[in-house]
Parts: structure tokens; C-alpha cells; sequence
């Protein structure tokens, strides 16, 4: 496997700054089509209109319908990040709005399995709701959907999903994916598709007088929007730009729940200084790890929580989840590359690479499996689905695909020419999930590397590195770093800058095991730079770079005792 360096370069066409603006922000903002001051406009104002996303009215109406009667209303979320921020903002928003009863459920994955299953609608209907709204899921729920309507429990699904061939018969739905959508963004998260939701159920509810004028603005709850988006690693279009620009600005600003506070103090990050790298890194897994082991639960009542003291101990719950998620990705991730090396998918000169990666264990977790084909991924440069053992007769797999390969659309073509080899399947271009019977396993692999190796053929260039080139030895400094800090949100199809150049090592050491900190000099010797690179050393066969190399790295601000530095953050190191 050969990687390639291709620098980005700026989108056709004259672009307008005003001053002030960094000249390497220019630089890059014109990679990304950013065309000036205008685009870099975030405010609430610029966000797409309410009413452009079809079926909000129908929804709106319906939830009416339900508050005028003083029914009560079962939100069912589903059990990440993006499904616990989506719940607790409807759950906070309906409860401040005058709804009588309102209350939420996200059972154990385990047991009950994804999405509003036919089980869930049986455990939720003993609350005796007679209105369930789905948010993260649903679009996919038929059977489910069904049972619900079946028993008289309306339903509204909010989802963001790709729908498959059939759509559920729910009430309304609400999903910007749906084929015909006029939505002039198909990238909202879960929990932005509901709080485009609950906007239009708050003006409408202004417009007939039937809240306090005091009652909190669903603006209130962009930090829970903010986190969610960047958790659920959506495309930054600018309209989930603002989204998450807004939320950051609460956050920063104290004006968020006590639960998000926890989370960050128990983090170690600093709510003045907060990016959106540290919701995805700091935040997201620690809530994540609760819907991966045990149950979304503790997250939802954790950003639930009005108490400090309520939300510091669910918090601190959080994290101990965390920490077991971490210990046993790791010894996953180490049985997963060694399974990658007896496949040859680190192909040797003259062999063949896998083109699509399928791993199984015995013994792995289900709830992890999605994290292990992630770092995978990263390692192979390949789509990679990690299976484990479902503890129902069937297999759970995750996948993690790349750029320029659909892993969605690899599993319906799949499911298409390979009929009932998967039971079932559903997700994104870059995440999904499926389930097979065992005996089909490596049936289900030989289709998967023929079906991407067919997508790769068609063009995708998997082993391509973007940069934004090099910098000059001016721009590599700390006020550089600042700048890109401030720069963002960055995120998927928004990336962070990432920049390349020629190396000198003049020392390196082993921190943490697998992680190399080094000390780097540009060409000449002029300076010398604090570098580290995680992971370098999760291969065994991996050694200490040494010498003259090339570097594809980003620029960070590392904090200790109170004084800023710049450090850089080494993503590959390369043959000079």
C-alpha cells in the first residue's frame, strides 16, 4: 500500500475577504469553497428556513393533536450520541412547552436490537403512550412501526437516515433523505432534524398563544444539537456549520445543561477555549460508551439532569464506561490487526490486497465492534466490517468505509444480487450496520471484497492523502495554530487543515506504549518543532522513525502549566 499526497488547491472563481483575516485561513477556506466574508457568515439567521423541511407541518400538527388532549408522548431515541442529545432535547423541549406527560426509552441494544423493533413497542406500550416519536431511527423500523399503529399508538418518526426500497407506515415522517425531499441539505444529523422539529412546533405554539412567552426558545438547546452533529460525524455543510458554531458559543458562554458541563469537566477540556474536536473526542465517546456496554440510559439522565450534583455523579458513571470500552477495544483492536496481517491486507510486493475487509472473534463485544472496524479502516485504507457474535444466532456486524465508496449502497447491491444472505442492514455512505446468519459469513465476505473492489475499480482513491501543502517557516508558528483553532468548526467534508512537508527527525522516544513523541527540524536546521504521533507504534512491526521524512501533520496548541505551545499532531510519516 503506497500513499499518495494530493494538495488540495482553491475552488474556481474570485473570493472576497475583508481584513483582519489570517493569510493561511484564506488559503484554506478557498480549498473548501468558502468564497469570502459572506460564506463565513454563521449566524442563526443564515440557517436554512424551518418550513423547507418536508413533513415539519404534518409533525407540528400532530404533536398538537396530542398536547390539546393532554396525551402522553414516548420519545424513542436511538442508543449513540446523536440518539441521546436528539432525545433529551425533544424530552426538555416538549416537558417546557406544556405537553402533560412526556417521557423517553432507548432499551439495551442487546436485548431489543436498533430501531423502534416490534420488542420496543411491546415494553413501551406499558407507559400506555398514545403518540411515540423516533428520533435517530425509524425510517427502517416497518415492523415496528406497524406493532405501534397496531395497538392505536400513533407514531412520527424523525430520522436522518437512508430509507431502503419500503417505508414504514408511521403517521408522518420527518427525514431529509426521504426521495423527494426539497430540504436543500441531505446532512442534518438526528438531533437536527429535531430541533428543525421542535423550532416549528415552538412558533406555532407562539402563534396561538399557548406557551408562556418566558418559555425557553428551542435556541436553548443548541449545545445539545452542537454535540450530538459533531458526535454523529455528519458533513459540515454550512448549514450544520451554524448549528454547530451556535451550540459551541453556548457551551463557551455557561449556557449549557449541568450534563454537558460534567462531561467536560470530567474531561479535563476548558469550556472557554471549547472547539468541536473536543465534543467528538472528549465528549461523544464517554456518552457513547453508555449505549456500547450498558445503557443509553445513564447518558440521557445524565444531560437530563438539572441538578449539578445529579449530573457530576452520572458523569463520573460515564466515564468509568468509557474507560472499560477503552481497555477492551484495545486488546479487540490488537487480535483485529493481527487477523489483517494473516489476511495479507498489508499486501507484500506481488500480492494481492483485500479490496473490502470482513474480521470476526468469538469473544469480541457487539457494542464495540464499530470501533475496532474504525481504526482498522484507518490502518488498511479499506472499507472494513467488524462482526461479533449477536447472542441471538446471528452475527452483528459494523462497517467503516472511505472516501469515494458507499458502504450503504455495497450491502443493497449485495442484499440485491445475493438474495437472503443478509437478514438485514441500514446506516450511511461511511458507517453501517448489518446482520448475518453465521454459516453465511464467508459467503458475505467473498461478495463484500468483490463488491468494493468493483467500487474501487470505478475510480475511488482510497490511498490518496489530502493536504493544504506546505507551510512557509513563518506561517509554522504558534499564532498559526490559534488562527485554524478559531477557524472552524472542522469536520467530515469540512476537514481540519492538515499540511505536509520534508523533516528532519532529530530525536524520538515511546510515550504510552504505542504513541512516538519526537523533536522535528524543517530543512537547514532553522527550527525545531515539538511533534507527536499517536498510534505510530500499533503495529508490532512498526520501529521508531529516524532520519529524513515526510510529514503529513496538523498544526495544535498544547496547554501545559498555563503556557500555550505550538506542537504538531503527525498523522503519517513518510519516506522522505
Amino acid at each position: 500500500m503506497t500513499l499518495r499526497i494530493e494538495r488540495r488547491s482553491a475552488v474556481d472563481g474570485d473570493a472576497s475577504w475583508g481584513r483582519g483575516l489570517h493569510p493561511v485561513l484564506r488559503r484554506i477556506y478557498a480549498a473548501r469553497g468558502v468564497r469570502g466574508d459572506d460564506d463565513l457568515s454563521l449566524s442563526l439567521s443564515t440557517l436554512l428556513p424551518v418550513g423547507t423541511l418536508d413533513g415539519v407541518d404534518a409533525a407540528v400538527e400532530l404533536l398538537l393533536a396530542h398536547r390539546g388532549a393532554g396525551r402522553k408522548v414516548l420519545v424513542v431515541g436511538d442508543f449513540d450520541a446523536d440518539g441521546a442529545t436528539s432525545s433529551v432535547l425533544i424530552v426538555r423541549a416538549l416537558r417546557a412547552w406544556g405537553f402533560a406527560a412526556v417521557d423517553f426509552l432507548v432499551p439495551n441494544r442487546f436485548e431489543f436490537g436498533y430501531g423502534l423493533t416490534p420488542e420496543i413497542v411491546a415494553l413501551g406500550a406499558e407507559r400506555a403512550p398514545t403518540l411515540i416519536v423516533t428520533v435517530d431511527n425509524g425510517v427502517a423500523s416497518l415492523a415496528g412501526v406497524a406493532a405501534a399503529r397496531a395497538r392505536g399508538i400513533d407514531v412520527l418518526v424523525t430520522d436522518h437516515h437512508l430509507p431502503g426500497a419500503e417505508l414504514p407506515a408511521a403517521n408522518v415522517m420527518v427525514n431529509p433523505n426521504l426521495a423527494g425531499s426539497r430540504f436543500a441539505s441531505r446532512t442534518l444529523a438526528g438531533v437536527g432534524v429535531a430541533f428543525y422539529v421542535m423550532v416549528a412546533l415552538k412558533r406555532a405554539l407562539d402563534a396561538a398563544g399557548l406557551v408562556d412567552p418566558a418559555a425557553p426558545p428551542p435556541a436553548e438547546w443548541l449545545d445539545l444539537v452542537a454535540l450530538g452533529t459533531v458526535a454523529d460525524v455528519v458533513p459540515l455543510d454550512r448549514n450544520n456549520r451554524v448549528l454547530v458554531t451556535q451550540g459551541l458559543a453556548r457551551i463557551r458562554a455557561g449556557r449549557c445543561v449541568p450534563g454537558i458541563r460534567a462531561l467536560l469537566d470530567i474531561a479535563k477540556r476548558d469550556r472557554a477555549d471549547l472547539v468541536a474536536a473536543d465534543l467528538g473526542f472528549a465528549i461523544a465517546p464517554r456518552l457513547n460508551a453508555a449505549g456500547r456496554l450498558d445503557d443509553m440510559s445513564i447518558g440521557i439522565r445524565c444531560l437530563l439532569a438539572d441538578r449539578e450534583a445529579d449530573a457530576r455523579a452520572l458523569a463520573a458513571r460515564l466515564d468509568q464506561l468509557n474507560a472499560e470500552r477503552r481497555a477492551i477495544e484495545s486488546r479487540m483492536q490488537a487480535e483485529a490487526l493481527a487477523a489483517v496481517r494473516q489476511l495479507g491486507t498489508l499486501a507484500t510486493p506481488g500480492s494481492r490486497s483485500r479490496a473490502g475487509v470482513c474480521l470476526y472473534h468469538g469473544e469480541w463485544h457487539q457494542g464495540v465492534v464499530g470501533l475496532v472496524a474504525s481504526r482498522v479502516k484507518e490502518r488498511v485504507r479499506r472499507p472494513v466490517v467488524a462482526f461479533a457474535n449477536g447472542g441471538d444466532g446471528l452475527l452483528r456486524g459494523s462497517a467503516r468505509s472511505v472516501a469515494g465508496v458507499h458502504v450503504r449502497d455495497v450491502f443493497e447491491n449485495i442484499a440485491a444480487t445475493h438474495p437472503g444472505l443478509i437478514v438485514r442492514f441500514g446506516g450511511h455512505a461511511m458507517a453501517a450496520g448489518l446482520t448475518l446468519e453465521p454459516a453465511r459469513l464467508d459467503a458475505f465476505a467473498a461478495a463484500f471484497d468483490a463488491e468494493v473492489a468493483r467500487w474501487l475499480g470505478a475510480g475511488a482513491d482510497v490511498d490518496r492523502l489530502d493536504t493544504d501543502g506546505e507551510l512557509d517557516a513563518a506561517d509554522l508558528c504558534l499564532a498559526t495554530a490559534e488562527a485554524l483553532r478559531r477557524g472552524g468548526p472542522w469536520g467530515a467534508a469540512f476537514p481540519e487543515p492538515v499540511f505536509d512537508g520534508r523533516f528532519t527527525i532529530e530525536r524520538a522516544r515511546v510515550v504510552g506504549e504505542k504513541h512516538v513523541k519526537m523533536w522535528v527540524e524543517t530543512a537547514g536546521g532553522a527550527r525545531r518543532y515539538d511533534a507527536i504521533a499517536f498510534n505510530l507504534l500499533a503495529d508490532s512491526a512498526a520501529c521508531l522513525p529516524a532520519g529524513e521524512v515526510h510529514l503529513v501533520y496538523r498544526l495544535d496548541v498544547n496547554v501545559y502549566q498555563g503556557e500555550r505551545r505550538l506542537q504538531l499532531l503527525v498523522d503519517h510519516v513518510l519516506p522522505a
